[in-house]
């Protein structure tokens, strides 16, 4: 193997290292659920995706090309967003501290605790009173 991708192999471990450490540090630091959800999802996923990125590297630079990184890393960059989409809707949807989350953009509630303005509209065959003030 060449030296080049000897150090481009080295680089990749020790960033993807540096990565996993800050993910665990700030798994085990912070102190609310929906901060917390972040260091696991970003630098963790970066830090295993530069992992992979080096046993690429190592394995081409030996000759012996597999595609089973490239496989591993779309489902990692796949899967992580979604599933901290899920835990932090879990969170809202179990109503903890719900003062601390930012307010949604306006006109859109499909991810808040918020009805829709179809689902505020009266029934058919009934009055809405605020339409017709004073009757």
């Amino acid at each position: 193997m060449s030296p080049v991708a000897e150090y481009l192999v080295s680089a990749a471990i020790i960033v993807g290292g540096l990565f996993i450490l800050i993910a665990a540090y700030g798994l085990l630091k912070l102190d609310k659920p929906m901060s917390r959800l972040h260091a696991p999802t970003k630098a963790g996923t970066l830090g295993v995706g530069s992992i992979l990125l080096a046993s690429m590297i190592f394995f081409f630079a030996r000759g012996e090309f597999s595609l089973h990184e490239l496989l591993i890393m779309a489902f990692l960059f796949v899967t992580a967003p979604v599933s901290a989409n899920f835990i932090s809707k879990v969170h809202i949807h179990r109503r903890r501290i719900t003062e601390d989350l930012p307010p949604p953009e306006p006109g859109s509630v499909w991810s808040t605790l918020e009805r829709p303005a179809s689902e505020n509209a009266p029934e058919p065959g009934e009055t809405d009173d605020s339409e017709h003030p004073g009757s």
